[in-house]
């Protein structure tokens, strides 16, 4: 079992940056896949981010390409996504994700382990 828990959002003003963790526990996630994921009020959860294993390939959603950053530390058994030029509707509800499986980095229903989540809100 793979136990995760986001942390670094808050409270920002359009323009501004926040830089999210995620740490795990329970199991080693140097072989995982990693991803983040977002949701606002009253709309479906949807991909942000993923990150394969070695740190290297990346995916992105078009909506925050250029801006928003996924990185991983295996040694640290930690995740992040760094956030610049955050917009309003960047506001939501952040979810850090992982699985051991390749392919479909945009799809939750193929992440098996989700952490709570934390919010993110962007005034404009």
């Amino acid at each position: 079992q793979v136990q995760l828990v986001e942390s670094g959002g808050g409270l920002v003003q359009a323009g501004g940056s926040l830089r999210l963790s995620c740490a795990a526990s329970g199991r080693t996630i140097s072989s995982y896949v990693m991803g983040w994921f977002r949701q606002a009020p009253g709309k479906e959860r949807e991909f942000v981010a993923a990150i394969k294993w070695n740190g290297v390939i990346t995916y992105y959603a078009d909506s925050v390409k250029g801006r928003y950053t996924i990185s991983r530390d295996n040694a640290k058994n930690t995740v992040y996504l760094q956030m610049d030029s955050l917009k309003s509707t960047d506001t939501a509800a952040y979810y850090c994700a992982a699985k051991s499986v390749s392919g479909y980095y945009d799809r939750t229903n193929t992440y098996a382990y989700w952490g709570p989540g934390t919010q993110v809100t962007v005034s404009s």
